[in-house]
C-alpha cells in the first residue's frame, strides 16, 4: 500500500479545530480508519486517538488561461481524515 498519511492539512478552520484536539490529514484514498490510526500512532507515538472521521473530497472544476486559450480540467478526488485525540498533541511546525 502507498504511504497512508500524505500530508497534514493546515487551514484557518482546521487550525481552530486543533485547539479542540482535532487534526486533519490528506490520506491515501484507499486507506481504512484502522490504517490511518496505525499510521498516526507510528508517526506520533505519544498521542492517544479517540476517533477518526474520514471523507472523500469531490472533484472540482479548474481552469486557466494560457497562450493557446482557456484550458479546462478537474481536481483529483482525495480523502481527508479528521483525527480526534484523547490525549497528547501534534505539532506540525516542529517538523519543518
Amino acid at each position: 500500500m502507498k504511504r497512508v498519511l500524505q500530508k497534514p492539512l493546515i487551514t484557518e478552520k482546521l487550525t481552530r479545530l486543533q485547539e479542540e484536539g482535532k487534526y486533519a490529514f490528506k490520506v491515501d484514498k484507499h486507506a481504512s480508519k484502522a490504517d490511518i490510526k496505525q499510521a498516526v500512532i507510528n508517526r506520533y507515538p505519544d498521542v492517544k486517538i479517540k476517533k477518526i472521521n474520514t471523507m472523500i473530497m469531490p472533484s472540482k472544476p479548474k481552469g486557466r488561461y494560457t497562450q493557446s486559450g482557456y484550458i479546462v480540467g478537474r481536481e483529483k478526488v482525495w480523502k481527508k481524515a479528521i483525527v480526534t485525540l484523547k490525549e497528547g498533541e501534534i505539532d506540525f511546525f516542529s517538523e519543518i
